[in-house]
């Protein structure tokens, strides 16, 4: 294991601007990855994956204009790459994102909570995408690094963010999406290179026994859920979405979500049906009516 975290070096670390360029191709690949045109006939589906009418879908803002691989490529951060793990996942949408175009993302590091000696640290990074033509903030994007290996390092012990409260009683709608087992290998052409979901010797040793399914899919697939169950496919109407992951996901199991409904706000929770174990908790989606 290398140094600890640098509490005051890693909260004053300044991030270049992460400017991407994307395309039509792109963007498709990128609903083909959450599993959109699993039929491809249906027409509700095909405006996300075919370039003839083309929508963007909200939660692709997740993956642009990312920092890069930063924790693995700069030792002095102190963090043990290896033993990281997405923790929380939120998107506030401001304008709806273009098709393609060119955007830049302004990364900084929000917040780190030292949870103590074992317990790990937590990483919050906050992203602001901008689109560099005319430059409308289009979304802002707020992650959480569970650093497993990292506690303890002497950081202040501050609270997390709360989590989204879950209501009581049965679901109002119940959402089922069946993944693929190639999934992870399309998903991964979004950005996300990491040989944990693809390469099966890499996952037998972080522990898993075949390549689990990138926790931004999941959560890319519960937006498509609300999409589906609220919006009545009109992406533009999702505005906000956030999550806690809390179990990975092996491509090809299916994913069931259970969405409660109150005036603009949707709480849910995904579970993995086969395994019926909860994956992602204390989820709220922000509609537009």
């Amino acid at each position: 294991m290398g140094m600890a975290i640098n509490y005051d070096k890693l909260m004053a670390r300044k991030f270049l601007d992460a400017e991407q360029t994307y395309t039509k191709r792109d963007t498709i690949l990128y609903a083909l990855g959450l599993g959109f045109g699993a039929d491809p006939v249906d027409e509700n589906q095909l405006q996300y994956v075919y370039e003839k009418s083309l929508k963007a879908l909200p939660t692709m803002a997740v993956v642009l204009g990312s920092p890069g691989s930063w924790m693995r490529e700069d030792p002095e951060v102190g963090i043990n790459y290896l033993k990281v793990v997405h923790g929380e996942q939120s998107l506030a949408v401001h304008k709806p994102l273009p098709a393609e175009a060119t955007v830049v993302g302004h990364n900084r590091i929000d917040r780190i909570i030292d949870k103590g000696e074992g317990k790990g640290a937590v990483v919050y990074v906050e992203r602001k995408l901008y689109d560099k033509a005319n430059g409308d903030h289009l979304a802002t994007t707020m992650g959480s690094i569970f650093a497993r290996a990292d506690g303890g390092f002497g950081g202040p012990v501050t609270q997390a963010p709360a989590l989204h409260q879950m209501p009581e009683g049965a679901p109002d709608v119940v959402c089922d999406i069946a993944t693929m087992p190639r999934q992870a290998l399309i998903y991964r052409l979004s950005g996300d290179y990491n040989p944990l979901h693809s390469d099966p010797a890499v996952a037998k040793a972080a522990g898993f026994p075949v390549p689990i399914l990138h926790g931004l899919c999941t959560y890319g697939i519960v937006g498509h859920a609300v999409i589906k169950s609220f919006c009545g496919y009109d992406a533009s109407r999702l505005t906000g979405l956030q999550v806690r992951f809390s179990s990975p996901i092996y491509p090809g199991e299916t994913i069931r979500v259970e969405m409660w409904k109150s005036a603009g706000v949707v709480s849910l929770r995904a579970k993995v049906l086969e395994r019926d174990l909860v994956v992602l908790s204390n989820g709220r989606a922000d509609i537009q009516q």
